[in-house]
């Protein structure tokens, strides 16, 4: 299935019903009295999330969704129906914005949550509520109001528990294909991910947490380059953040400062997060390889894909991060592996 991440709909609601103007008309009764009923409440429309779905590729076949219109009152005061509602279906993480404003009308996060986007315009009233002492047959009856309408910008933002950030050749495919049953494309070229993977990351006692693996970011992807703008909204509602930096760079400690300066220049909160730096590709690091010091008290691990290191490790870590609920810094398990 093709991964899409935005897209633009259109939502009308229905229109209100019209009010009746009807007088009451029986034998024996010549004169009777207003009687119209009032017009039915047109259909809201609502989104709806559903963990079905993992993409917003429906939304490029199908644009608009009307909701049906109320029906209109009748004589011998018969209410119209209310107009039926329309509910749209979109992947849990779904963003929905207002085109024209900007304004955030529904963030969507948890299965079956659901959000009114456009209300149906209220039903009119029949002659019976213009009555008076004075005006006692009213030839006269609302109009039904009419139903919002908007254009929708949707905007799909992974849910994962651990984001994988870092340049192309990082090994993100490779760590995700170890740690799970995702089967991304890997090779050995930029680029390869081209869409967000996700790989649920089986731990002790049944548990397990969700990992997001992202197209690998270069320098200036904050400003458009590359594929990591396009890409780096996903790793914006994870818990943790996985700096991966392959064994075989020329500067870890500058290639880790450069992935920091790309997330911070996409969103500042996004350093707040708890992370750790991964050093990939242990396999083929020399035996006198060490660790760099980067400098800002982070975790730092090897890890190879191929061979297994230090990713039992990894999977303590990662769940220890995930528990914490307010902590910056990552600990160092109690046990593990290689570091």
């Amino acid at each position: 299935m093709k991964f899409v991440d935005s897209a633009k709909i259109e939502v009308q609601a229905g229109d209100g019903g019209n009010g009746c103007m009807s007088f009451r008309r029986e034998k024996y009764v010549p004169k009777g009295g207003p009687d119209g009923g009032d017009g039915g409440r047109g259909g809201h429309v609502y989104l709806r999330a559903s963990s079905q779905m993992s993409t917003l590729l429906d939304f490029r076949y199908r644009k608009r969704y009307k909701a049906q219109r109320g029906a209109h009152g009748q004589g011998a005061k018969k209410n119209g129906k209310m107009g039926r509602d329309v509910i749209i279906p979109v992947p849990c993480g779904t963003v929905a914005r207002d085109a024209a404003s900007g304004r955030m009308l529904a963030d969507l996060t948890e299965e079956g949550q659901e959000v009114l986007v456009a209300r149906g315009g209220r039903g009119g009233k029949g002659n019976p509520h213009f009555a008076s002492a004075t005006h006692q047959a009213p030839r006269y009856a609302e109009p039904g109001a009419k139903g919002e309408r908007f254009d929708l910008d949707l905007e799909l933002k992974l849910i994962a528990d651990v984001g994988l950030v870092g340049f192309p050749n990082a090994g993100k495919s490779t760590l995700i294909a170890a740690m799970s049953a995702a089967k991304p494309k890997i090779a050995d070229y930029p680029f390869t991910t081209l869409v967000p993977n996700l790989g649920i990351v089986a731990y002790r006692n049944y548990r397990s947490f969700v990992m997001a693996d992202i197209p690998g970011i270069i320098e200036g992807a904050a400003e458009g380059k590359g594929l990591g703008i396009q890409f780096l909204k996903h790793i914006e509602r994870t818990k943790v953040l996985a700096v991966l930096v392959s064994s075989d760079s020329p500067d870890i400690a500058a290639e880790y400062g450069m992935l920091l300066k790309e997330m911070e220049a996409f969103d500042p909160r996004l350093l707040e997060k708890p992370r750790m730096l991964l050093i990939t590709k242990m396999d083929i690091a020399p035996e006198e390889f060490s660790a760099p010091v980067i400098g800002d008290d982070r975790e730092v691990l090897n890890v190879s894909s191929v061979t297994g290191r230090g990713l039992d490790t990894l999977k303590d870590m990662l769940w220890a991060a995930i528990e914490s609920a307010d902590g910056t810094f990552i600990e160092k398990p109690e046990k593990g592996g290689e570091t």
